[in-house]
């Protein structure tokens, strides 16, 4: 059993003399009861620059820690000291950067911009597959033009789509949610469009296959036809602003969509130039699961992001079909959870780390069991520190 992770008690001596957002020096932050696990039984020094030290501060609080000191180090020209808390990251020492603009808050985020009373109508752009010659269904990327309304959102949110047509009843069909796979800039990042990973939904009922009312109207539909759009909505899966985050990403399926907004925010070059107010610089572990090999979704994309950074960017797949578990079982996303238990549970201690899963609903129990076994091996509980996770913001699922 553990204590509670996060809690209200911050105590502090502050001895930072005059600061100013141009600032140069370090300040090394004393702090106890910070942390999960081990981490939280010891006394820490944590160094940053003068810009994080708020940042640093806010989340030491909200997570229960108590602040011992706060001091400032002057800094010759050129120089910056090493941090001196070896566990807070494993990235090279932050030197001290200008002030950026405030990150926008929750609160900004767009949301039901248009609904289902008064939608959007937007015009399909593109629709092709994502699936190689031997995949299991069918799973297309659609991309909308927006430019003719005000419809706009971010990265980890969901839009809602109005198929066309009336249901059994004679009535409009309902909307159905799908997460967004793009970018606020859109896969041109010039703006104006958004983009939707969307697999056709068929299943067996009396012998008869029945499929998806509006997956199938969405991976039928031809570029140039009008698209009745609702949303966005959604702020479970916004990713922190914090460009040293550590990103855990699970995904069955197509829930690989928000991962890839992700992602190519992180580390697509159009979108890095686009977004100098965020240069991504910690880790990201993308565990992908799919039934087969051709059922990998973008690929050429997630490769080539390997290439490019191998020091933040890192990739497992479990290919249920083709690939074996300890246990000589299909090798599930779950499997792969247990398999990197300990440098999960490593990261999940930093702070910084936030986890996100998005699939079917039936990917939870198994995670939650690998979960359960991986903190037990270090003597926590994970019943008691999920909800702590969640609770600090840093635990986020959308399943369906």
């Amino acid at each position: 059993m553990i204590g509670p992770i996060f809690g209200s008690d911050a105590r502090m001596r502050v001895s930072t003399g005059k600061a100013t957002q141009s600032d140069g020096r370090m300040f090394t932050v004393v702090v106890e009861g910070f942390g999960v696990g081990l981490q939280r039984r010891a006394e820490r020094r944590i160094t940053v620059p003068f810009p994080q030290l708020q940042r640093l501060m806010q989340t030491i609080a909200q997570q229960g820690g108590r602040i011992l000191a706060v001091n400032a180090e002057e800094v010759p020209a050129g120089s910056a000291p090493a941090p001196s808390d070896a566990a807070v990251s494993d990235a090279p020492a932050a030197t001290p950067t200008p002030a950026k603009k405030a990150p926008v808050s929750h609160a900004d985020v767009p949301v039901n911009l248009y609904k289902p009373k008064d939608p959007f109508i937007g015009t399909v752009l593109d629709n092709y597959s994502l699936l190689a010659e031997g995949a299991i269904g069918r799973v297309n990327h659609i991309t909308f033009d927006l430019s003719e309304g005000n419809l706009h959102y971010v990265e980890g949110q969901s839009i809602g789509i109005i198929p066309d047509g009336e249901d059994a009843n004679g009535k409009p069909h309902k909307l159905r949610l799908y997460s967004i796979a793009s970018t606020r800039h859109g896969d041109n990042c010039e703006g104006g469009t958004v983009s939707l990973c969307v697999r056709q939904l068929q299943y067996e009922k009396d012998g008869t296959t029945i499929n998806g009312v509006c997956s199938t109207f969405l991976c039928d539909i031809e570029p140039g036809a009008k698209v009745k759009i609702t949303g966005p909505v959604g702020k479970e899966m916004l990713l922190p602003p914090d460009e040293d985050a550590n990103i855990i990403m699970l995904a069955t399926g197509t829930g690989i969509a928000p991962m890839r907004a992700y992602l190519r925010r992180m580390f697509e070059p159009a979108e890095r130039a686009k977004n100098p107010e965020y240069q991504f610089r910690g880790k990201a572990w993308l565990i992908m699961g799919v039934p087969k090999t051709p059922n990998l979704l973008y690929e050429d994309d997630f490769q080539r992001y390997l290439a490019e950074y191998p020091e933040n960017f890192r990739y497992t797949k479990a290919i249920s079909r083709e690939q074996q578990n300890p246990s000589g079982g299909r090798m599930y996303i779950q499997d792969r959870v247990t398999e990197h238990a300990d440098e999960i549970f490593s990261l999940i201690e930093d702070p910084k780390t936030h986890v996100y899963m998005c699939g079917l609903r039936g990917m939870e129990p198994g995670i939650d069991e690998a979960m359960t076994a991986a903190a037990a091996a270090k003597g926590l509980e994970w019943s008691e520190l999920r909800p702590q996770l969640k609770k600090a913001d840093r635990w986020h699922v959308e399943t369906y």
